[in-house]
């Protein structure tokens, strides 16, 4: 006789206990969302892609999507070479990627302020010239033409330049003339910093840095201006 109200006790029991384990799970378990998957972005990049305190790590909040999601494949497919970043994207399906360059195209934390420079009065001339006019005799387009006129730019593909530190630039424009980094055919990049001397890029890097952040830091709306030559990272 016991034993028939035993069983549907003991069967209660275990649901209930099964039911305990399942809801404390649930709350040890973080959300399933954008910003939980790409923690492991975050020591590198900020919390919000706003970067860090490592010179050589980008921000990526606010850049337009397209030419993140292009530096994701780059990346995953081995045409951009640095391993802790081929190593995590591996494995990632288009679909994920595009995810991510989604949800940091999407933050907007503030552009940090000018940080100080060692940079001559000279130098720093030379690259607001090289910035904003370019060198028509050297065939050197400004970066203005194409990265826009508040160097916040363009979507879907062109990124902005401000918010960068010297030495990233510096380093992403070495990567270009050597050869090290690579886009899509036509490389405008690559043609560009081809024709830039270490005295041209040591100038716009350090003057970029000391660009303040405009009341508007988002990227252009596509097609705002036209681009000095086509370039395959902008697409039609």
């Amino acid at each position: 006789m016991l034993a028939r109200y035993w069983v549907p006790a003991a069967v209660a029991a275990l649901h209930l206990t099964a039911s305990n384990v399942a809801a404390a799970q649930d709350l040890n378990q973080a959300p399933d969302t954008m910003a939980a998957r790409v923690e492991a972005c975050t020591p590198c990049h900020g919390n919000k892609g706003e970067g860090t305190n490592d010179v050589y790590f980008p921000r990526l909040a606010g850049k337009p999507s397209g030419y993140l999601y292009n530096q994701l494949l780059a990346f995953r497919n081995g045409r951009r070479k640095y391993p802790p970043m081929n190593y995590l994207l591996e494995f990632l399906p288009d679909p994920y990627l595009q995810a991510m360059a989604d949800y940091f195209a999407e933050q907007r934390p503030p552009l940090p302020p000018p940080g100080a420079t060692d940079a001559s009065q000279q130098t720093l001339q030379h690259g607001q010239s090289l910035v904003t006019r370019g060198d028509p005799v050297r065939q050197i387009p400004a970066c203005g033409s194409c990265h826009g006129p508040a160097l916040t730019g363009m979507e879907p593909g062109i990124p902005g330049l401000l918010g960068l530190r010297p030495n990233y630039i510096s380093a992403q424009l070495g990567g270009w003339r050597y050869g090290t980094r690579t886009a899509k055919s036509p490389d405008c990049m690559q043609m560009v910093a081809a024709r830039l001397t270490e005295e041209d890029v040591t100038a716009v890097a350090a003057y970029l840095a000391t660009r303040p952040a405009p009341v508007n830091s988002a990227p252009a709306p596509k097609g705002t201006y036209v681009l000095p030559f086509a370039c395959g990272s902008e697409p039609d």
